[in-house]
Formats: structure tokens, C-alpha cells, sequence
């Protein structure tokens, strides 16, 4: 009678722990559709897009609230063993990062709304297209890095975050030429950096998605390591 009260329990936990899971991706999936509506927003001057990107950031701190509180309950009440722990552990940081996505798209929206109230250049925005695109499909894969608990997928996925960080330099660079060029475009050209800021903080958060699947899979923490020094780690190698 214990042994089945007992597995009884552990079916119930496991539920509860993959219900959680389903709900982590559902955040992932509100998060970046509201990347791709601020990105559209931004390049089409929506500004209506743009509003109803703000507005729907209620959703997300409210889907991300509810997770936090069932994580927490499961911690008090099922006092998980060290494994489950760990990934009740990630699934928390796996979240935050999720949410703040969500605040940097608000941040691309405002920014869309401004850019749709000012003359609009000839290139419409396109030097952002590409680091847009780039750190969406960052997003992306390391959601479904996340769905399939791939340790090697969130490493190669890391890897990305590096050429993000050489991409909005680059566009930095260049729209500081916008502006000594003509002093008219400063305003503009302001909007769009903090825009492109927001794009390559996005990236940021992917990456940091990334390292919580190394954490919650590998039970090896590598925050602040480098990503060779990071795979060494994940192989069970000799650090230098």
C-alpha cells in the first residue's frame, strides 16, 4: 500500500515537473513572437504592432510570475531530489532570461513607435534586419535546445552569441558614420542604436538560455567560462 501511495506521488511529481517544462516553452513561444512583432514593427513603422507588443508584456511577466510561484511550490513541498532540484534550479534562470526578452522587444517597440513619428531613410531601417534576424534565430534554436534537453545544440548556439557581439559593433561603426555625415539623422539614428542594443542584449539572454541546459542537463555550471573552456568542462577535460 506504501509502495503504491509512493508511486503514485513520484507519477504525480513527474507531471508536475512536465508541466512545467510545457509551460517554459510556452514563454519561450510568447517571447519570440513578441521579438518578431517588434522587429516588424520597427522595419514597417506599425506603430499599432508596436502597441500591442507593449501591451501583451502584461502576458508575459504574468506567465513568468506563475512559473516562478509552481517552482517554488515544488520546492517546498516535494523537496526534490539533487536532479530535479537542479532543474526546478534552471527552469527559474531559464525564465528570467525569457522575461527580459520580453522587455527588450517592449524596448525595440517604444523605439518603433519614435522611428514611425520621424522621416523615414531610403535603406527603411535595413541595417538592422540582419543582427534582427540574427539573434532571432539564436532565440529560436536555443528554445528547442531547450525542448530536447541538447547539451551539444545550446553549446553551438553559445557559439552564435560571439558573432552577434561583431555584428552590432559593426552596425555601431556604422551608424556613428550616419551621424557625422549628416546632423540631421542624430535623433533617428540614436533610436536605432538603442534598438540594435536591444537586439544584441537579446542575444545576450539566448546565450545565457543556452548555459542553463549545460546546468539543468550536465549538472556543471559555466557562467563565465568561454565556450572552449566551457566544452572542456561539459567532456570531463583538464582545464589549461
Amino acid at each position: 500500500m506504501v509502495t503504491n501511495n509512493s508511486q503514485h506521488i513520484s507519477q504525480q511529481f513527474e507531471k508536475e515537473l512536465q508541466d512545467i517544462r510545457s509551460r517554459v516553452l510556452a514563454l519561450g513561444g510568447l517571447v519570440e513572437q513578441q521579438v518578431a512583432n517588434a522587429m516588424d514593427a520597427l522595419l514597417t513603422g506599425d506603430s499599432e504592432l508596436a502597441r500591442e507588443v507593449i501591451s501583451f508584456d502584461d502576458e508575459v511577466n504574468d506567465l513568468e510570475l506563475s512559473i516562478d510561484e509552481e517552482c517554488i511550490q515544488i520546492i517546498a513541498l516535494r523537496q526534490p531530489t539533487a536532479s530535479d532540484l537542479r532543474l526546478v534550479s534552471g527552469i527559474l534562470k531559464t525564465i528570467t532570461d525569457l522575461e527580459r526578452i520580453g522587455d527588450e522587444s517592449v524596448g525595440i517597440a517604444k523605439m518603433a513607435i519614435n522611428l514611425s513619428e520621424k522621416d523615414r531613410p531610403k535603406r527603411n531601417y535595413r541595417e538592422l534586419q540582419s543582427l534582427g534576424n540574427h539573434v532571432r534565430g539564436m532565440l529560436r534554436d536555443a528554445l528547442d535546445a531547450f525542448a530536447r534537453f541538447d547539451v551539444e545544440m545550446a553549446l553551438q548556439v553559445a557559439k552564435e552569441d560571439r558573432d552577434v557581439d561583431a555584428e552590432y559593433e559593426a552596425l555601431l561603426r556604422q551608424l556613428m558614420t550616419y551621424m557625422m555625415e549628416d546632423n540631421r539623422a542624430v535623433s533617428r539614428v540614436i533610436d536605432m542604436m538603442w534598438s540594435a542594443r536591444s537586439l544584441e542584449r537579446i542575444g545576450d539572454h539566448a546565450h545565457n538560455v543556452c548555459e542553463h541546459i549545460i546546468y539543468l542537463v550536465e549538472g556543471k555550471d559555466v557562467r563565465h567560462l568561454s565556450i572552449e573552456k566551457a566544452e572542456k568542462v561539459i567532456r570531463g577535460e583538464p582545464l589549461d
